[in-house]
């Protein structure tokens, strides 16, 4: 049976304050790696967050159907992938992936034992 639940990659970046408003245009719901993404029917979307609490530190969320629709959007443009990536590493001064998640139900959760 399918999943019912999202994939979710989770990134983290300290934005160089001087860059800040450009890494909100490029890695917003609205930005380019969102619309670079939007060329898979895997991907759903993308959520930027900011911290309320460190200056310039934000979160990425980007949503896929699976995994494996990632992957193969990821493998199937690598090129570009590498090239945006390259191009918009001076935005910040850190950049961490911290992890890939289940968003909802998924197929490898357990019933409730209630």
């Amino acid at each position: 049976m399918a999943s019912a639940g999202e994939y979710v990659i989770v990134w983290e970046f300290q934005v160089r304050q001087a860059r800040n408003e450009e890494f909100v245009q490029k890695y917003g719901p609205e930005g380019t790696w969102a619309r670079f993404f939007r060329g898979s029917a895997g991907y759903i979307r993308t959520e930027l967050v900011r911290d309320v609490a460190i200056d310039f530190r934000y979160l990425t969320l980007d949503y896929w159907k699976s995994e494996e629709e990632f992957k193969r959007f990821r493998e199937q443009n690598l090129a570009e992938y590498e090239r945006l990536d390259k191009e918009f590493e001076g935005l910040t001064e850190s950049e961490t992936r911290l992890g890939a998640f289940w968003s909802g139900k998924h197929e490898t959760e357990r019933p409730s034992r209630d």
